[in-house]
């Protein structure tokens, strides 16, 4: 499975992107997609996960801001970011897992600015 996430960039506090992230090969092995993000000096984490059923789970600090989807047609996962802080800037990644094995995208660049 490869994964290629789209969608990063720079945008003040109070903004708004979505990134997308788009799955290719052995796409029947992705049951589970999820976005993380790694910050300078900080470790990875999770921001939020959804199974192929569309069931959600978030990380505390981005619940309320943040919505993930999917399109299972389209073998693409969604992260809606809303009312961005600065603390949310970090290399975001996408993440398939199932059937033992996981895979991961090369990240994607958020900077929120203040």
């Amino acid at each position: 499975v490869q994964l290629v996430e789209s969608g990063g960039g720079l945008v003040q506090a109070g903004g708004s992107l979505r990134l997308s992230c788009v799955a290719s090969g052995s796409t029947f092995a992705v049951e589970n997609m999820g976005w993380y993000r790694e910050a300078p000096g900080k470790q990875r984490e999770l921001v939020a996960d959804i199974t192929r059923r569309g069931s959600t789970n978030y990380a505390d600090s981005v619940k309320g801001r943040f919505t993930i989807s999917r399109d299972n047609a389209k073998n693409t996962m969604y992260l809606q970011m809303n009312s961005m802080k600065p603390e949310d800037t970090a290399v975001y990644f996408c993440k398939s897992w199932g059937y033992g094995m996981d895979y991961w995208g090369k990240g994607t660049l958020v900077t929120v600015s203040s």
